[in-house]
């Protein structure tokens, strides 16, 4: 797709407890009204959540926000751009802490620090770069508009499921699941 013709949509938001729902109604919106398949949507809504999750969760000294009745210069701002690609959605956050998102392995009990595996398990790419003029960082994530063949998934099986990321962030595993299965039984288990 020429650049000129390029899909854009960005949305600035403030770090409260309503902008993660928000950055998932703006992305089903916006994906949908480009044409997007529904089940890449509801796995765009995943990854957007966890990402803006982490924008949320971490201020530009990456503590947790303020209180929610804390004085509104207090409040930090991310911002969620979504860019239609040859093939792809790419989803983006700018947030305000300048730390690297790391890759936690986490026991099967623990109730948070997923969130950038479930990015780099059902991404067809991911990564990270410092914010161009501001302090912070973009983290983004690309999913593949179309079905991989039965002979390119023999060959990704060997990749992490985070395939190649910036900064040498990487997930281990041998093993590659459907993306979109795992999507919808994520979103369930939120939703309980």
């Amino acid at each position: 797709m020429p650049r000129e013709h390029a899909r854009r949509s960005r949305l600035a938001l403030a770090d409260t407890p309503n902008a993660v729902a928000l950055a998932r109604l703006h992305t089903a919106d916006v994906l949908s009204s480009w044409g997007v398949s529904s089940d890449i949507v509801e796995t765009a809504m995943l990854l957007v959540s966890e990402l803006a999750t982490n924008a949320v969760r971490h201020s530009e000294t990456g503590q947790a926000p303020a209180l929610p009745l804390a004085s509104p210069s207090s409040v930090q701002t991310f911002e969620l751009l979504l860019e239609a690609l040859p093939g792809a959605v790419r989803l983006s956050v700018l947030d305000r802490d300048v730390r690297p998102p790391v890759l936690k392995e986490v026991g099967v009990d623990a109730t948070g620090g997923r969130g950038i595996f479930i990015v780099a398990a059902m991404s067809r790419d991911w990564g990270y770069y410092p914010a161009r003029g501001l302090p912070g960082k973009v983290v983004w994530a690309e999913i593949a508009l179309a079905s991989v063949s039965p002979e390119d998934d023999r060959d990704a099986s060997v990749s992490s499921p985070g395939r190649r990321a910036t900064g040498d962030l990487r997930a281990s595993g041998d093993e590659r699941a459907d993306p979109n299965v795992i999507g919808r039984v994520l979103v369930g288990i939120k939703e309980l």
